[in-house]
């Protein structure tokens, strides 16, 4: 039977925590470094849609900051209070980095806009947008996908929300990015609208990442009825346990990568207390050691329901 001994969750956790902090301070550095160069250069190469993507990466640093406080929140010890750690820290800053990517989608699709009505009632000149604005686009495309690509890998070795999050705002820059270069490219060769309908583009699609983010994460604060993989771990697990008949039903509440479920099964109700103890026990060993990710579970009994002709019958799942 396999075994989590308190040490080796300590080191899995440990190694988990240093993979999540490496994500984080490397998309920190590079969108700090981004947001400077969108801001300056478009503003220089008079690139609306550049000056948009530049203020999503200066969201994307504020937001990161916050990640990076919460990741170290979750690295806190169980205490009395939290008996399963800190874990839900993480879920929460996958809801701020949530929050802040709609917020920015609006804040950059309603400037985008205003731009465009300014350039087609003629108050604002059409000013050329400088053909260098377009090499800092495919850049970033080639930066965010190459941290999109590690913060992946790491969200799902560790199955951190927050790290996930952050993997689907870099893919979410990568359009963005490509749609402010057609932007550009159309600008440069001579139509000048492209510009800020592509900012506009470009904020539509940042919302629509943010709001999915917030339900994911709103989700995981909730404790919903597993889905069937995990389902069907349970049943797999407990079909050779002696004298389990059945599964009534399973609630499941992740913290942060580990799962605490409370699960109910059906025995014989002839049997006495003491060996409905020892099959509770042999259930709860076997879902430790065959389910991933499970920390903790309860295991209540209820005796097996009979017919109207006296046959015994369990509800399984």
């Amino acid at each position: 039977m396999k075994t989590q001994p308190a040490a080796l969750l300590a080191d899995g956790f440990a190694e988990r925590q240093k993979k999540t902090r490496f994500v984080v301070n490397l998309g920190l550095a590079c969108n700090a470094v981004l947001a400077a160069a969108k801001l300056s250069l478009g503003v220089v190469g008079h690139s609306k849609a550049l000056l948009a993507d530049g203020i999503n990466s200066i969201s994307d640093v504020v937001y990161f900051l916050v990640v990076k406080f919460f990741v170290k929140l979750s690295d806190k010890p169980a205490d009395p209070e939290h008996p399963y750690g800190h874990y839900q820290y993480e879920t929460i800053a996958a809801l701020v980095v949530g929050a802040f990517v709609i917020t920015t989608g609006l804040a950059i699709f309603w400037d985008s806009i205003n731009a465009v009505f300014d350039l087609a009632s003629g108050e604002t000149p059409a000013v050329a947008v400088k053909s260098f604005t377009l090499w800092i686009a495919g850049g970033t495309i080639a930066i965010k996908f190459l941290l999109m690509l590690q913060a992946r890998t790491i969200g799902r070795a560790t199955n951190n929300l927050a790290v996930n999050a952050l993997a689907r705002d870099h893919r979410n820059d990568i359009f963005a990015s490509f749609g402010v270069g057609i932007g550009i490219l159309l600008s440069v060769i001579g139509f000048g609208w492209a510009d800020p309908i592509a900012g506009a583009a470009v904020a539509v699609i940042v919302a629509k990442t943010g709001f999915s983010i917030l339900l994911e994460s709103a989700d995981e604060l909730m404790d919903s009825i597993p889905g069937d993989n995990l389902k069907r771990q349970f049943t797999d697990a407990l079909a050779d346990v002696r004298f389990v008949q059945g599964i009534e039903e399973i609630h499941a509440h992740r913290f942060g990568p580990y799962l605490v479920a409370n699960i109910t099964i059906s025995i014989d109700g002839a049997l006495c207390v003491t060996e409905a103890d020892a099959i509770a026990t042999a259930t709860e060993k076997k879902l430790l050691s065959d389910v991933e990710m499970l920390r903790k579970v309860f295991v209540h009994c209820h005796p097996v329901r009979r017919d109207a002709g006296g046959s015994k019958s369990g509800p399984s799942i």
